[in-house]
């Protein structure tokens, strides 16, 4: 790719300008092909979500036992989702846009375990590269019982392995804490954005904080660099895995269920309108494909990002992917929205996911902090503020349909930390 100056690519996409300038930016992607189009351009299939589908049913068992808050659920791994008209309210009173049609909340911010979307990907892959190294080894075979894995000869295999992350937070969560109970020796590369609490709880299931002054793309490219100098180390790649997005791409078919139970109906004229919080992407981007690989054209996916960081929109935008990050144009990474201050967005979700995403759009921190004040006053629900951002993209939008905020992530803040959060949003409001 050719080297330009900002004000190069400013000219040639003057939408940038006010990415620049941190407003609050709506870009809907014109000309998308049909879904079937789209998905086929992911090169990843129907069968290989099945798959994942199937590889998370064999470990129900085992996550019921070792983890028993997953028992309501039989060991799966899954967030309710439920109407949410006074939030709808709350969010057109507080924006004076109108939204045609329900509000709906999906709440990974309630997902067992790690309390976050990244519960689905993160998860999967540990379990993943367990049962690979389980068979190999002859511990259980994939009729087995995988509860077998909750033995002390299983622990000694896993405790000879390494597995590592970089993560601003959530991702480092959900590793951390799934390869600590399975026996993995675990390391989480954080940048310095990221919660304290969230260090301190790694470390208190015994999993190795790695920190950096620098953001989440340092954090990421360190946590590879020393797993490519150590053979027995696994690097849990958020940026390029194929295993993170299939797992969070089983939520299409289960949220197909959830909304079949709740008889709520949409069509092409009148869609499903899925609002996505995007960090790198690896979630979003995987949900939006399991959403479209069931739904086609009947949905419609948006990413939200803060107005400090938006690296997707810009990759997407311009074409340029991971070539591009914010700073290259004076944005600074700095936001509240821990779990989305990345400078540098995924090229391998920007680049096949582009022609299935309708639509990028920025929020700012103080709306963020509006939103779960909000969430928190109207429905008695909490979300971290990067989850807000799901929640200004109906007014956005402004089309008419089903209208779906995914709640990212909330349920394991602490206490005194949620609360300073709903403080600062009444404050703005």
């Amino acid at each position: 790719m050719a080297i330009r100056t900002p004000q190069e690519w400013i000219s040639e996409y003057p939408l940038l300008e006010r990415l620049v300038a941190l407003e609050e930016t709506l870009w809907l992607k014109p000309d998308l092909p049909r879904a079937e189009e789209g998905l086929a351009h992911v090169g990843i299939t129907p069968d290989q979500v099945q798959d994942a589908a199937d590889r998370l049913k064999r470990f129900s068992p085992y996550l019921q036992q070792v983890f028993p808050e997953t028992t309501p659920s039989a060991g799966v791994i899954e967030s309710p989702l439920r109407h949410v008209p006074a939030m709808k309210e709350a969010i057109e009173d507080l924006t004076g846009q109108q939204i045609e049609g329900q509000l709906w909340a999906k709440l990974d911010s309630h997902l067992p375990i790690s309390g976050s979307i990244k519960a689905r990907g993160g998860i999967y892959e540990v379990l993943q590269h367990a049962e690979a190294l389980a068979l190999e080894h002859g511990l259980i075979t994939v009729d087995s019982d995988y509860r077998l894995l909750d033995s002390a000869e299983a622990r000694e295999l896993f405790g000879q392995h390494r597995v590592a992350v970089g993560s601003t937070g959530n991702l480092g969560l959900s590793i951390g804490i799934m390869s600590a109970k399975l026996g993995f020796q675990a390391a989480v590369h954080m940048s310095a954005d990221a919660r304290q609490w969230k260090k301190d709880l790694l470390r208190s299931h015994g999993v190795e904080v790695v920190e950096y002054e620098q953001d989440y793309s340092v954090a990421v490219a360190a946590g590879r660099k020393a797993a490519e100098d150590d053979d027995s180390v696994y690097f849990v790649d958020d940026e390029n895995s194929v295993s993170l997005f299939l797992g969070y791409a089983v939520a299409g078919a289960r949220l197909a269920g959830q909304l079949q139970a709740l008889d709520v109906r949409f069509t092409e004229q009148e869609p499903l309108h899925v609002y996505l919080p995007c960090g790198v992407g690896g979630g979003p981007g995987g949900v939006a494909f399991g959403i479209k690989a069931i739904f086609g054209d009947a949905a419609r996916c948006y990413f939200a990002e803060p107005t400090h960081s938006p690296a997707m929109f810009i990759g997407v935008h311009t074409g340029a992917h991971d070539q591009l990050a914010v700073q290259d144009f004076g944005i600074d990474n700095l936001t509240a929205a821990d779990g989305l201050a990345v400078g540098r967005p995924s090229g391998f979700v920007g680049e096949r996911m582009q022609h299935l995403i309708d639509g990028y759009y920025t929020v700012s921190d103080e709306n963020m902090f509006r939103g779960v004040a909000l969430f928190d006053r109207s429905e008695d629900v909490q979300c971290e503020p990067s989850s807000a951002t799901s929640f200004f993209g109906p007014g956005a939008i402004g089309r008419a349909g089903t209208h779906l905020a995914w709640i990212t992530g909330g349920a394991m803040v602490p206490e005194e930390e949620m609360a300073s959060y709903i403080a600062r949003g009444e404050e703005l409001l």
